[in-house]
């Protein structure tokens, strides 16, 4: 054991001896060829096509070996940032507490494997909590933010009985985040992240708080609806939390039906034209389909219309209810009581 981790750093100066020793050997045989070769002192035509050879193949050589610097420096780059999205952005386990759960996130940075987007799903003894959030940028530089979030949030769904004290949790690990990194890099942060929160009840109730991101879609058949049009809180980081969070009622995820999470990215993505992306329309031939199967698609028409990689990061979560049906459903309504759950006759 002490002898492979002897030859480690051993490895490590010798690539770094052979990155600047290559390098300075060819300018050596470059200066000393036309300092000390009698050839490289005449004027003839020959004498300056053989010079001419000789300082290509050196130029030749030193772009040769810059470029595999760059292409292992990008080697290490992408597998750091792939250790990142394993820890950050861990893939979720397919059924969570009877919902089936699919998720994937598209970076905007060609060759990144993470963005700025942020989600997570858990069972809890409060009922299975999601997160979707968006970090303001994207690519390496948001890591940080999003892991202070996410941390934060996969502590607090466990410990605080209401949403609002999830939130306000968030909410100071994020200014403790923004001022760590002002003392530390001596520069203000000015990062501020949308947040959704969402908790499903065991039966299906939906209750929700959002800080500046977009509402989840609702698969219930045939039909695409928005979950809520209620405008949202300010993102975090930009204001300070009113001291009441108003804790939205949102019906009831039937048995069947599927919430799509996504980043606003999803709907910024423009064609050649100019034109946005749907993701209302995308959705629109998903009925019955596999929410693993609803990612495929969406991401597919996504990328057929922006052409390639969107300029935006993009994040999908979808969750369908495949509990088994109750006697007794609620139907879907906005801002009413908890304790009040009509018969499933109508879906309004």
């Amino acid at each position: 054991m002490m002898r492979f981790k002897a030859a480690v750093p051993r490895a490590g100066a010798l690539r770094r001896v052979l990155s600047m020793g290559l390098p300075t050997m060819w300018g050596a045989v470059a200066v000393t060829y036309k300092l000390t070769c009698p050839l490289a002192q005449q004027d003839g035509l020959g004498a300056r096509v053989v010079t001419s050879a000789v300082f290509f193949a050196v130029g030749t050589g030193l772009i040769v070996h810059v470029r595999r610097a760059l292409l292992r420096e990008l080697r290490q780059a992408r597998q750091v940032a792939g250790a990142a999205q394993s820890v950050l952005l861990r893939p979720l386990p397919p059924r969570i507490d009877g919902l089936t759960v699919a998720a994937a996130q598209l970076s905007a940075d060609r060759g990144a494997t993470i963005g700025g987007d942020l989600y997570e799903a858990v069972a809890t003894e409060h009922g299975v909590r999601v997160v979707m959030g968006d970090v303001r940028g994207h690519g390496l530089a948001a890591i940080g933010t999003a892991a202070a979030v996410l941390g934060s949030f996969r502590e607090a769904v466990h410990d605080e009985p209401e949403l609002g004290g999830v939130l306000r949790r968030l909410d100071r690990a994020l200014a403790r985040h923004l001022r760590d990194r002002a003392d530390r890099d001596g520069t203000v942060a000015e990062d501020f992240v949308t947040v959704l929160l969402m908790e499903i009840g065991r039966d299906g109730e939906l209750r929700a708080l959002n800080c500046g991101h977009p509402w989840p879609y609702l698969l219930s058949g045939s039909v695409v609806e928005p979950l809520s049009c209620t405008d949202p809180l300010p993102p975090l980081g930009l204001f300070p939390l009113p001291c009441a969070l108003p804790v939205l009622e949102c019906g009831h995820l039937l048995p069947g039906e599927s919430l799509v999470l996504h980043t606003d990215g999803a709907e910024d993505a423009r064609d050649a034209l100019g034109r946005f992306f749907s993701l209302r329309e995308a959705l629109g031939g998903a009925e019955g389909a596999a929410p693993q199967a609803v990612l495929g698609g969406v991401f597919t028409a996504l990328l057929d219309h922006a052409g390639g990689t969107p300029k935006d990061d993009v994040a999908l979560l979808v969750l369908r209810n495949d509990r088994q049906r109750q006697p007794t459903q609620g139907a879907r309504g906005t801002a009413r009581p908890a304790t009040t759950y009509p018969q499933p006759t109508t879906h309004l």
